[in-house]
């Protein structure tokens, strides 16, 4: 299971954007996903690179050197139905944390990129709860 039902957090408050990427590093550690040196590559990838991807969506993650301290394959995903500022002009309403072991992360890039191919798909995960966005992701 990629999605737990334990690693989705609905109707967040939006607040500082490294903040959010510290905690989803701090949730992938204490759960035995990444070492403590992911999260740090997820804040160094963010200043290099935008992970805002359109749609109000954001994929925060790991630089590519970051992929050794990757564990096992798993997500993060917050909702800001509020909106979060993520740079630049943009605001997201789904933070999607992600850290994947070798090249997985390109079946849950496929999977996000299909459930959120317009933002109808968006709006719709903001209606969800915690079992429905779970059973979406695992279907």
């Amino acid at each position: 299971m990629i999605l737990e039902k334990k690693n989705i957090f609905i109707n967040q408050k939006p607040g500082n954007k490294e903040d959010i990427i510290r905690k989803i590093g701090d949730i992938f550690q204490s759960q035995g996903y990444t070492n403590e040196y992911y999260t740090q590559a997820m804040l160094d990838k963010e200043k290099v690179f935008n992970t805002y991807i359109g749609n109000e969506i954001a994929i925060p993650h790991g630089i590519e050197e970051a992929k050794k301290h990757i564990k096992m394959t798993g997500l993060v995903l917050m909702t800001f139905p509020e909106g979060q500022d993520w740079g630049a002009s943009e605001k997201v309403k789904v933070v999607i944390g992600i850290a994947a072991v070798g090249d997985e992360h390109l079946d849950v890039l496929q999977k996000i990129a299909m459930t959120f191919s317009d933002k109808a798909g968006v709006e719709n995960l903001l209606t969800l709860n915690e079992d429905e966005i779970s059973n979406l992701f695992e279907g």
